[in-house]
């Protein structure tokens, strides 16, 4: 008897665009929440030591989110679940869901009440450099932040499930409920208190944020799983699979947000602001990581984990699949670099530069998201090169490449942020900008090492030179136009100058590489007009 081997899943192109679109929109949603929720914070807290305070203890429970969160979630349990799916085991499929739910609740419940009772010892390892009312301030607001963050953590558990039906737009624009609690709580009380007490509002604020968040998404959830039984049911072979690939994930995550913390920690021996000023560009700078980094990777992620067969059966399929997201991304990214290094001061300024937040600070903030910026492109398409290893179940090589970037961001970070700006002549609080350099540096070779690596598994991989050349003169070339423009508008407000410089920036990058003839832009452009023409 001849028995037919499974055969790989061809790519649906349309099906992965749109999905990325979803993606794409839900967090393009929640991030202008975001930005507008960082905007009233630079209005009540400007660059502060309660700005500090409140900005190193969200990283510290923020953890649990990151390591319990998406990513780890992403990697570990959608390509088990999603393929369970795709063999239409929907029963066997629920029983995973219902287990690994179970085990995560238990295993954040415990890391809260550890977080809880801890909270002075991790504000004296994460932020050693704060004292007396501010260290005080700083562990109130941690263990103020703690639980919500638990909450957020089930709350990726459910985007696990959403996404693996497809179901993407409401997992990524939830968070719009838990920014928009936490601009409540600014508004409704920041006329009343000093900055030290908002700041506990704020938290309180966040923690109920994160309950509404997971609210919106449960109903969904228990309509596509039909019969949710919570369990803690470890021994079964999809569950073990899952824990299995969760493991050296989980470390990952923890690795990389070990980088993260000792940034923080850097920063909090720097003078006054460096923590805030820190945190204020990294939100600009994971809005295109998040809006084409992780929407492209995300709605790959289950498309690539349905593929069946071995490796070199869905390798072409894999391959076509990769290629194609990194031209999506790269499309977006390169000019979001071109716009931070050229024109980072406008759009710091529409974003943070009102009441206590001033130009000084502007400025400073643009030096940290340059720095960011050296690090952008290699951060998103390393994402999508994350996933494609995921999709493989193979979790232990991102683990080793994510250890050897955050050996490297930490020892060219200690150099560049401590010794190097006295060295150089250089103000000391400029040194944060080292710290991203340093990021972004490490970040480059992460991204050097899981290419080649992939490409020796699944064939080659990658951007074409004159692509990436063609992309880099329309972004650059069409920043430099914007700049003249700003040069024009310096003295109107910092909103208007954005507006009016960023606008035909877009524009204009947008018509130099439809001449430059990138098919990615436009196949974009044919897309909106024939919906003009069906909304005729």
């Amino acid at each position: 008897m001849t028995v037919s081997r499974p055969r790989a899943q061809k790519p649906h192109a349309g099906a992965s665009k749109r999905h990325a679109f979803l993606v794409a929109s839900g967090i393009f949603v929640s991030r202008i929440a975001g930005l507008i929720r960082e905007r009233v914070f630079a209005h009540y807290f400007g660059i502060s030591d309660a700005a500090d305070a409140f900005k190193a203890a969200f990283g510290i429970p923020n953890f649990l989110q990151t390591l319990f969160g998406e990513g780890v979630l992403s990697a570990s349990f959608i390509p088990v679940y999603a393929a369970l799916l795709a063999q239409e085991d929907e029963e066997e499929a629920a029983r995973t869901a219902g287990a690994v739910a179970g085990l995560l609740a238990l295993a954040v419940s415990v890391i809260v009440l550890a977080g809880e009772l801890g909270a002075p010892y991790l504000v004296s390892v994460i932020a050693f450099g704060f004292h007396g009312a501010k260290r005080e301030l700083t562990i109130r607001l941690v263990r103020i932040l703690f639980p919500g963050a638990g909450l957020l953590a089930i709350s990726a558990w459910c985007l696990g499930i959403l996404n693996s039906h497809r179901k993407f737009f409401l997992s990524y624009a939830a968070p719009v409920l838990w920014n928009a609690a936490m601009i409540t709580a600014m508004i409704g009380w920041g006329g009343r208190y000093a900055q030290y007490p908002l700041a506990q509002v704020l938290a309180w604020g966040s923690v109920v944020g994160s309950t509404l968040q997971v609210a919106i998404q449960f109903p969904v959830v228990l309509k596509l799983l039909r019969r949710l039984r919570v369990t803690l049911a470890y021994r079964t072979a999809h569950v073990k699979e899952v824990v299995h690939n969760f493991v050296p994930v989980f470390v990952g995550r923890g690795v990389v947000q070990i980088s993260a913390y000792v940034d923080r920690l850097l920063a909090s021996l720097l003078p006054t602001g460096a923590v805030a000023g820190l945190a204020s560009a990294q939100t600009l700078y994971m809005l295109p990581v998040s809006l084409f980094g992780m929407s492209v990777s995300a709605a790959e992620l289950p498309h690539m984990s349905g593929a069946v067969g071995v490796e070199t059966e869905i390798a072409p399929a894999l391959r076509a699949r990769l290629n194609s997201g990194l031209r999506q991304i790269a499309v977006f990214v390169i000019p979001s670099i071109a716009a931070f290094l050229i024109l980072g001061d406008v759009t710091v300024g529409a974003i943070y530069r009102t009441g206590r937040f001033t130009k000084a600070d502007e400025i400073y903030v643009w030096g940290i998201l340059a720095g960011w910026s050296v690090g952008l492109l290699p951060s998103t398409l390393g994402r999508l090169y994350s996933s494609t290893y995921y999709a493989l179940r193979d979790t232990k090589t991102p683990l080793r490449y994510a250890i050897i970037r955050v050996v490297l961001t930490t020892a060219l970070g200690y150099f560049c942020a401590i010794p190097l700006p006295p060295m150089l002549g250089i103000e000391q609080r400029w040194g944060v900008v080292g710290l991203t350099i340093s990021a972004g540096i490490a970040s480059w070779v992460e991204f050097s090492l899981l290419r080649r690596t992939l490409n020796q598994r699944i064939g080659r991989t990658g951007l074409p030179a004159p692509y990436l050349t063609k992309l880099s003169l329309a972004a650059f070339g069409s920043a430099g136009a914007a700049w003249l423009i700003h040069h024009a508008f310096q003295r109107h407000s910092a909103l208007l100058s954005a507006i009016v410089v960023l606008l035909p920036y877009g524009l204009l990058y947008f018509a130099v590489a439809l001449v430059l003839g990138l098919s990615e832009i436009r196949a974009m452009v044919d897309r909106v007009l024939n919906a003009a023409n069906r909304a005729r």
